[in-house]
């Protein structure tokens, strides 16, 4: 956790002023989700009671701005706050029918609409609406939640605070948890804010300054005392080291080693799912520490962590995760199906007549000591997220552990949060996930014409992309380009020399430790040289070859052990050419390797079928624009070959095919996702989709 010693985000009048109250307030929740300390992603809300016009009778009005279901306070935008009539809101307490009814009131909400916005109202709408103050926030800080989450929780408060914050036992977010918010206020004049057993604090201002500054100052008090009464007790964080870390190279041999075998078990029943690493200082300290498997068994404290991380991690012990082949699959298999079996367990303990049914049983959080964290979900940033919360958790049972006695949430209370009705409601509404989403797609050439067009089409269907290339500066910049386009997660750029087996071995050895695996290669690094056959030397009929064929075999045989390890299927596709079909004049080197490659590909299908991994080639033609091999002396060769001038190639292709049309990267994209996406491909292997405009010579046969 970082200390009070680093400063939290200033306020800055300057750029703040002119602004005019829903700014203010969209300033000030940037700002408070801008630092980790203060709340994790997605979690704690923030609001504001603004007076508007009310657009139908032209009255002043008291507008209740608070942020609305979903959102994130560091990244939201102003369309982000729900915005709700406060006459309306108070109206409901004529409506409520205890805490056995108190979900009925969420349906009430969309009656107390401001000015038509159709951003929903949260769960937490009644908190902010029962409270007097102008600003509020309600934030998640670690430091303020490991109070909460102390045996002597409420005695603790008092002391840290000295009676300037009130404390409440922990109860569901709800209406019933605003009335007595509401009644708990007003029985304690003059508080500052209030903390909330096992999750969160409730802090509040008259400005959004003011607000703002309450909640920052109150959160580096909690710091300030919890540093102080570990220094002064010197206790063993989480009683000392058990482990020690792993080098670092060693580290990352293991996990390219175990990762794909692990996703592929977690993914064998619920759908494909992606990976995350974390092996941040906190989770070091925590997975290597001699407390580890007590204190993961009692699970989170926040509803926010425990929503993202499930009822406890799994722990994988370093006896199973140093076996290899089999038993190493074995092992995990045994692990996994006993945490199901527990989690279904637990479920049966703690289900509702109304509960909805059981979700995917597998562990979110995995723990592996001397090595780090692993968490898995159906989409790289929500293994991330998930990775993020935890270590909220672990700051929260170093701190206290360290002062008193950490308490998980009860269980029956994190069931209920995490089979909630209204939840359950919010996961329905999301949209259905595109069809790549979980997948891995390893591009070879990825920083060239073909390679980027290929990776943009992938990522749009929802892939996670790792782009292999040789060129350092040129990968720097695709990777940067789409990363900024698709998002930081998604993207991961490696620098690989397909004729390099260590190269390609370490390059998939990264695709492991970043993402759990690969489900997709495109083999696509390329090269094309021309010369009459008898001046074809041995050196460039070798280069051809290296490049070409041996580098397809490599690329291919390590994404073959992959998905063999995964255990799921998958798919290749190679990028062959038309000239794998049909020979063409001065080009012997560049024909031969092109036409292996489409062996090749026929060789993995045939091993591949009974494993579910599918072969496939992509033949192109005279993709001259933004491809780079026509950009050096090739360009210049075939030219010279047609004899034609080098400005009128793409014309004289045009002219030469069939339909007598160009072809571009994205066509080479668009064939290629239909060999890579299960939906409309899944039958199709073994087999070679021209992408030329029609060449009659080119014909398969």
């Amino acid at each position: 956790m970082n200390t009070a010693t680093t400063p939290f985000p200033r306020w800055d009048d300057a750029a703040t002023a002119g602004m005019d109250e829903p700014h203010l307030l969209l300033y000030r929740s940037n700002l408070l989700g801008s630092d980790l300390r203060i709340t994790n992603y997605g979690g704690g809300n923030t609001s504001a009671k603004i007076v508007h016009k009310d657009p139908l009778t032209g009255r002043d009005v008291e507008v209740l701005w608070v942020k609305g279901s979903g959102g994130d306070v560091g990244s939201m935008k102003l369309d982000g706050f729900s915005t709700l009539y406060m006459d309306k809101l108070r109206a409901l307490q004529g409506l409520y029918r205890g805490l056995e009814h108190e979900d009925e009131m969420v349906g009430y909400l969309p009656h107390c609409t401001f000015n038509l916005n159709t951003r929903a109202a949260s769960i937490d709408t009644p908190l902010h609406s029962s409270l007097p103050y102008t600003h509020v926030d309600h934030m998640h800080p670690d430091a303020v939640i490991a109070i909460a989450a102390m045996a002597n929780s409420e005695a603790i408060t008092r002391q840290v605070f000295g009676g300037t914050v009130g404390w409440m036992p922990w109860l569901r977010p709800g209406y019933e948890l605003g009335q007595q918010l509401k009644a708990y206020n007003e029985a304690h004049p003059g508080l500052r804010g209030i903390v909330l057993g096992g999750h969160g604090l409730f802090s509040w201002g008259e400005t959004s300054k003011a607000c703002y500054e309450n909640t920052v100052d109150l959160i580096e008090t909690a710091q300030n005392w919890l540093a102080a009464e570990r220094a002064e007790k010197k206790v063993q964080v989480f009683g000392g080291a058990r482990f020690e870390s792993l080098p670092d190279a060693q580290r990352d041999a293991t996990l390219a080693r175990v990762l794909p075998v692990l996703r592929g078990l977690a993914s064998a029943a619920g759908g494909h799912k992606l990976l995350h690493l974390n092996t941040s200082a906190e989770v070091m300290q925590f997975v290597n520490s001699a407390e580890l498997e007590p204190l993961a068994a009692l699970g989170t404290s926040c509803p926010d962590h425990f929503l993202r991380t499930k009822i406890r991690p799994l722990i994988v012990p370093e006896s199973v995760y140093s076996l290899e082949g089999a038993a190493l699959k074995d092992a995990l298999n045994q692990l996994l199906a006993g945490y199901r079996a527990d989690y279904a367990a637990y479920y049966e303990r703690c289900k509702r007549a109304t509960s909805p049914a059981l979700r995917d049983p597998n562990p979110v959080v995995l723990l592996l000591p001397r090595i780090g964290m692993v968490t898995i979900a159906k989409d790289k940033a929500t293994a991330r997220i998930a990775g993020e919360f935890y270590v909220n958790a672990v700051n929260v049972m170093r701190e206290a552990n360290a002062v008193d006695r950490y308490v998980g949430l009860p269980e029956q209370e994190a069931f209920d949060i995490e089979y909630w009705l209204l939840e359950e409601a919010k996961l329905q509404r999301m949209p259905k996930p595109k069809p790549l989403v979980g997948r891995v797609a390893f591009i070879t050439g990825g920083a060239g014409g073909i390679g980027q067009a290929i990776a943009r089409r992938m990522l749009q269907e929802g892939a996670c992309v790792v782009l292999a290339d040789i060129d350092q500066t040129a990968l720097d910049s695709v990777t940067a380009a789409l990363a900024k386009a698709h998002g930081k997660d998604h993207v991961r750029g490696v620098l690989c020399n397909v004729t390099d087996e260590a190269s390609v071995i370490a390059a998939y050895g990264r695709a492991a430790v970043e993402f759990g695996g690969v489900d997709i290669l495109v083999s696509n690094a390329g090269i094309a040289s021309a010369a009459p056959i008898d001046e074809t030397t041995l050196e460039l009929w070798n280069r051809n070859q290296s490049i070409l064929a041996t580098g397809y075999f490599l690329v291919g045989r390590e994404a073959f052990k992959v998905m063999k390890a995964q255990g799921v299927g998958g798919s290749i596709v190679m990028i062959a050419s038309k000239n794998g079909m049909v020979a063409s004049a001065q080009a012997t080197a560049y024909c031969a390797a092109k036409a292996a490659e489409i062996q090749l590909s026929r060789s993995f299908a045939l091993e591949g079928a009974p494993l579910g991994i599918r072969s496939n080639v992509v033949n192109p033609d005279a993709v001259i624009r933004g491809s780079k091999i026509w950009t050096g002396k090739w360009s210049e060769e075939r030219a010279a070959a047609n004899k034609i001038e080098e400005g009128d190639l793409e014309a004289f292709y045009r002219d030469r095919s069939m339909l007598k049309r160009s072809v571009f990267p994205e066509d080479i994209a668009e064939a290629t996702y239909f060999f890579a996406c299960e939906d409309l491909s899944a039958k199709s292997t073994g087999n070679i989709l021209n992408v030329d405009a029609g060449n009659l010579a080119a014909f398969t046969r």
